[in-house]
């Protein structure tokens, strides 16, 4: 679908792709793909659990340097360096604040979490999560010892809460219709992006096949 503003014609997206960072870069590897990405993406997680919060900070500071927008950025667990760094917001996990939480004391942040069944999905839409991750839905290495959810599974999760949800695990260029055709609001990617041979590349194909269906 396209849309004009300013005169000009713009592709409005449908769908959003969400990548997440996967704690196996440097942080001169990393800043060199979301550099190269960003504008292919809607959404950039800023993962590194072993990252102290001044590396978290100096990185952004660095792709701001860059010209990617802070908008996009989503830091997961620390909501004090969400903050100070004014990005789009804070993604929880289950050891994280809790959602309602930050939604009261940090009302301009944007904050999702992950989710691994219908319960967690519903308790929290009631938080006031702004979205919420769901997954693993295929196979994947990062959780290779747990079975993937399925694409029937993430279907109910849908059914059940108005909440938009992002699907997670296992998702490539082969596979991201059939996810998008469960009525998802989007896609989240790690190690397809990331670990690949030209995190480019991969992107726009994902992307191109995201815009096709």
């Amino acid at each position: 679908m396209n849309i004009w503003v300013g005169g000009k014609r713009v592709l409005k997206r449908k769908k959003e792709l969400h990548v997440v960072t996967t704690n196996q870069q440097s942080v001169e590897e990393l800043i060199q793909i979301v550099v190269s990405i960003h504008p292919y993406v809607d959404v950039i997680h800023i993962r590194e659990k072993a990252w102290p919060a001044n590396k978290i900070v100096n990185t952004i500071q660095r792709l701001y340097q860059f010209n990617v927008p802070l908008e996009k950025i989503m830091i997961n667990d620390r909501v004090d360096v969400a903050m100070v760094m004014n990005v789009r917001g804070a993604h929880l996990a289950t050891h994280s604040l809790s959602v309602s939480l930050v939604k009261e004391y940090f009302s301009s942040l944007q904050v999702g979490c992950s989710v691994h069944s219908r319960e967690e999905a519903i308790a929290a839409q009631r938080a006031g999560a702004d979205y919420c991750i769901y997954g693993h839905i295929f196979p994947t290495v990062s959780k290779a010892t747990l079975p993937p959810r399925g694409l029937n599974s993430l279907r109910s999760i849908i059914e059940k809460v108005d909440v938009p949800i992002i699907a997670i695990g296992g998702i490539t260029e082969d596979n991201v219709t059939d996810v998008l055709q469960t009525g998802v609001k989007g896609v989240a990617v790690m190690s397809t992006i990331f670990l690949s041979e030209n995190p480019l590349q991969a992107v726009r194909n994902i992307r191109n096949n995201m815009e096709s269906d």
